[in-house]
């Protein structure tokens, strides 16, 4: 609310005695009565639309700000429009329907995140519509169990073994195996019925993602720790009779949709973790759709190009999302280009891709070498093969995206001038509408759930 409408919060005595604005001025926060940057019947009103909004009267106050950036824009005082505008949609995410805060329902949420060597569970509390907390658990899988068993195990434990407040509903952010049993040993010690579901909508779907969010954020933290990352780094040294720990590490994968807009990836990790102001896209060009052997090809030889340039640092250790063929390629760069001192490895899924199954291709196709599911040395490969995997996706989409979305507003079937006139009033400009979810633009008046979603789909792909 400080952020909107910039009102002061510091003390009268403080306020009195101000020759020059504080730092709160200097971000952002607030307007600056204490020196006369703004005046008074302009405070004031600013003051009466954060009362308004508190009073929960904010859609009054939008519909306010939507007049005067009406007027201002008229005026060509398009400044005043442009600050009025960005008012409007802070004030949209305020408006929103918070998920966290919907006036009814109990429940517990339960998100897991996994990766290699390391896994969290998240616990939302909601009660009476109102989030109380969040709690995080990172329980060992000595038994490499499922996510679903894993977090039926959980719960089980969570509830039973200690005694809790058991909600109506339990959400999970996985189906659970044995759902129905789960559900009436909930009931037997709550002495009620108890609801355990994965399969949500609405507010309680927003729940879930919260929780999904939370938990990965929390696995974040927890596998960037310098202990374990020290590990994982000495590790790998061992396992591949390194004479010193590795203190660099490139990893390159290549991402497109058959064939479109192949974007290659390249990530660093060093000893403090991810470093990602080092970080690389490559946009891939004038190769045959599809073909990850030339893209590969075409990635390492601009970033070793570069290298040879004097340009960056040199990696301890280059390695590739792949199986021979994109091993191969790397060597025959280095060949071309005369790279030394740079080891190579090349990480290819097994035929179940499944996690820990990994085969490493060590300098050449000939030498390879099967880490076990729990050493460090592998969690720390596949974790920088994910981000690299990760990093290589996001650029793909953002580049298919800009080459599909020529569409805008008054491309979109069943948005004419009028509508199309509500959506930008409503969110203050195109940008806000981008930004809007499916929810907020079925609230605009004219716009239907269905049209929402045709509205989102075009313009986000």
């Amino acid at each position: 609310m400080q952020k909107i409408f910039r009102i002061r919060n510091c003390e009268d005595s403080v306020f009195a005695h101000r020759s020059r604005p504080c730092l709160q001025y200097q971000i952002g926060r607030c307007s600056a009565p204490c020196v006369g940057y703004i005046d008074e019947d302009d405070y004031r009103r600013d003051l009466e639309h954060a009362v308004q909004c508190l009073e929960g009267k904010s859609e009054m106050v939008t519909q306010e700000l939507t007049r005067d950036m009406e007027a201002a824009s008229q005026a060509l005082d398009f400044e005043e429009a442009a600050r009025l505008r960005d008012q409007i949609q802070q004030l949209r995410q305020l408006q929103q329907r918070q998920f966290v805060d919907t006036g009814s329902g109990d429940a517990d949420i339960f998100a897991l995140a996994s990766r290699p060597g390391a896994l969290c569970i998240s616990v939302l509390s909601v009660r009476g519509g109102r989030l109380l907390g969040a709690r995080h658990h990172t329980p060992s899988n000595g038994l490499d169990l499922t996510p679903d068993t894993l977090l039926g195990d959980f719960i089980s434990q969570y509830y039973l073994g200690q005694a809790r407040e058991i909600p109506a509903e339990i959400i999970t952010s996985h189906a659970l195996t044995d759902t129905d049993l789960i559900a009436r040993a909930l009931e037997t010690r709550a002495g009620k019925r108890v609801r355990v579901t994965a399969r949500v909508r609405g507010h309680r779907a927003q729940w879930q993602e919260l929780a999904r969010t939370n938990a990965e954020q929390q696995l974040s933290s927890q596998l960037a720790s310098q202990s374990q990352l020290a590990q994982r780094f000495a590790a790998l040294g061992d396992a591949l009779s390194l004479e010193r720990v590795p203190a660099r590490l490139e990893c390159f994968d290549i991402s497109h949709s058959h064939g479109e807009a192949t974007v290659a990836s390249c990530v660093v990790f060093d000893a403090n973790g991810p470093r990602k102001s080092d970080y690389r896209r490559f946009n891939i060009k004038n190769i045959e759709a599809g073909d990850d052997y030339a893209a590969m090809r075409q990635a390492l030889t601009r970033r070793f190009k570069r290298l040879k340039d004097g340009e960056g640092e040199a990696p301890d250790l280059l390695i590739v999302d792949g199986g021979k063929g994109q091993l191969n390629m790397a060597r025959e760069v280095f060949a071309e280009l005369g790279v030394e001192g740079v080891g190579l490895i090349g990480v290819a899924k097994g035929t179940t891709r499944k996690a820990g199954l990994e085969t490493l291709f060590i300098e050449t196709p000939d030498r390879t070498l099967d880490l076990d599911t729990s050493s460090p040395a592998l969690h720390l490969l596949q974790h920088i093969r994910d981000e690299s995997h990760r990093f290589a996706i996001t650029g793909h989409r953002t580049r298919r995206d800009k080459a599909r979305r020529t569409s805008t507003l008054q491309d979109i079937h069943g948005v004419g001038p009028r509508r199309r006139r509500e959506l930008l009033r409503f969110f203050g400009g195109l940008q806000g509408v981008r930004q809007a979810s499916r929810e907020e633009l079925a609230r605009v008046p004219g716009i239907s759930a269905t049209l929402a979603e045709s509205i989102h789909r075009a313009l986000h792909g």
